[in-house]
């Protein structure tokens, strides 16, 4: 089976669905978010659309749930009931890049977290962690909740402005890897974000661990 990444955040806004983007243009792969809470405003699958990664590529969500709320939350005030075995992992040719909602004990329903639902997948996550003031509690909280689910890690990526102290001590009191740091873009297309990707991280180790 072609190997999959799962991507997720320490908390919500932190820049995932960039990576995301980023990370299935630089694979050739498909992208999937299982769950997409909020329709009024650009979803995350047409965001991705938007900055480069075909339409064709960008899988259905199992779930699209109007209110921007916890998708617990969501899918309650929608009268759904969200079935976790229809969160199964969608067979593709090539690489595919599954995005989280908001952080990983972000509930998908009273009993199952995103967190939950990841240990069952067992698929390599890379954690998506803010270089500003407070990031080193959420990342290593987040790490931990990982961890204690037997969650495999692939790394870490910063978002942000450098900050060499904040990405050094995560780093060492995890002992989880860097993949690198996407820089914080004045403007964002998929021009910019393809080369900014290129230059803050190594492309052929994704490719590598894939093999």
């Amino acid at each position: 089976m072609t190997r999959h990444y799962v991507v997720t955040g320490t908390d919500t806004g932190v820049g995932k669905t960039l990576f995301s983007a980023a990370l299935t243009n630089a694979l050739d792969g498909y992208y999937w978010k299982p769950v997409q809470s909020g329709l009024e405003e650009e979803t995350d699958s047409e965001a991705v659309v938007r900055l480069g990664v075909p339409s064709a590529r960008v899988l259905p969500e199992a779930y699209r749930l109007k209110t921007p709320a916890s998708p617990h939350l969501s899918a309650r005030l929608d009268g759904i009931a969200i079935d976790a075995k229809r969160l199964v992992l969608p067979e593709t040719d090539e690489p595919l890049v599954v995005e989280g909602a908001g952080g990983l004990l972000v509930p998908l329903t009273d009993r199952l977290l995103f967190a939950d639902l990841f240990a069952r997948w067992q698929v390599p996550v890379i954690l998506c962690a803010r270089t500003a003031l407070g990031t080193i509690n959420h990342s290593l909280l987040s790490l931990e909740a990982l961890r204690n689910r037997g969650v495999p890690i692939s790394g870490i990526a910063f978002i942000g402005d450098e900050n060499v102290e904040t990405q050094r001590i995560i780093l060492e009191i995890s002992g989880v890897r860097s993949l690198g740091r996407l820089p914080r873009l004045s403007n964002v297309t998929s021009r910019t974000l393809g080369e900014a990707f290129a230059e803050h991280f190594d492309i052929k180790s994704f490719k590598e661990d894939l093999a």
